[in-house]
């Protein structure tokens, strides 16, 4: 499974809005996204909360079956449609992709050994 999560922190002004509204447009526009690819197991996506911490002002976290749905969602037409806007109303972006093999791979070291053991 690959685990890809991405942050953006969005411009005071773009796109003749401020960056709440731009907020809002963009999740709306990431949302229309969810469920385009077989594989594709999770989507979701939140703009920072009031009273809780964050430094970005839109998140997105999905997992993919495997590397080939991820691509094939990277690649979709809708979801290249709104990387313009996205791109026009962006300051920073974070990015990280990874892979999760099974629940081993997220233990403590040692875990996973030590299971195996008993």
């Amino acid at each position: 499974m690959i685990k890809h999560i991405v942050m953006w922190k969005l411009k005071e002004q773009a796109e003749g809005n401020h960056r709440a509204a731009n907020a809002i447009k963009m999740k709306q526009l990431l949302d229309s996204c969810a469920a385009l690819v077989p594989g594709m197991l999770k989507y979701e996506t939140s703009l920072a909360q009031p009273g809780l911490e964050s430094t970005y002002d839109v998140v997105l976290y999905s997992e993919f079956a495997n590397k080939e749905a991820l691509d094939a969602y990277q690649d979709h037409p809708s979801h290249l449609a709104i990387k313009a806007f996205i791109g026009a109303v962006r300051e920073a972006r974070q990015c990280m992709d990874y892979g999760v093999a099974d629940d081993a791979q997220t233990k403590a070291p040692g875990a996973a050994a030590a299971e195996i053991a008993a």
